[in-house]
């Protein structure tokens, strides 16, 4: 079977716990932009991520507060910052990267934080039985156009998901991607 499941390009960003964010900042967390998955949004708050070997500016928190600090970045962001994270799913940090993050109050040195995020499709669970899809299922989606692929995708499922997948900005950019665009998602019978 196939359907139709539309793009969502995900930049470099950070999720924080309550604790951490207050060791950088002395302001409320606010809402800069609702995004698709519903309760989370892209925040007014940046901030520095920085290693020995370079440093990424403006650096946005999607909120709200976590249980774990994580920090999600692309290849290239990696390279700028002389990094090797591994690829891995959300809240999978065993033996990944340790960076320094910095905001207006103070910085914070975090080990095991830093990953490139594994691409995956959100879906909630009342669509999880109507595509009968489970979580962690590994999918193929098709990427059409000039630099068609086929690419082995992850099933995340959760109340608040919306039907997107999620890449990020290296990808989209190396398969002519863009924010909103559909790709198809296989699924074997």
């Amino acid at each position: 079977m196939k359907y139709q499941v539309k793009v969502g390009i995900s930049n470099r960003h950070v999720h924080l716990t309550k604790e951490t964010y207050e060791q950088l900042f002395d302001e409320p967390l606010t809402i800069k932009k609702e995004i698709h998955q519903i309760g989370e949004f892209a925040s007014n708050q940046c901030v520095l991520i920085k290693t020995e070997q370079g440093i990424l500016e403006n650096v946005r928190i999607v909120g709200p507060f976590r249980t774990y600090n994580q920090v999600e970045i692309s290849k290239s962001d990696a390279i700028k910052l002389g990094i090797n994270p591994p690829v891995r799913k959300s809240g999978d940090l065993k033996n990944s990267e340790h960076v320094t993050i910095i905001g207006p109050k103070g910085e914070i040195y975090l080990e095991n934080v830093c990953i490139l995020s594994q691409r995956h499709i959100h879906i909630n669970t009342n669509e999880q039985k109507k595509y009968g899809l489970q979580d962690g299922q590994i999918v193929k989606v098709l990427i059409p156009g000039p630099r068609q692929a086929f690419l082995d995708t992850f099933i995340k499922i959760s109340e608040n998901g919306y039907f997107e997948i999620h890449i990020d900005r290296d990808e989209a950019n190396a398969f002519l991607l863009n924010n909103e665009d559909e790709v198809t998602l296989i699924i074997d019978e």
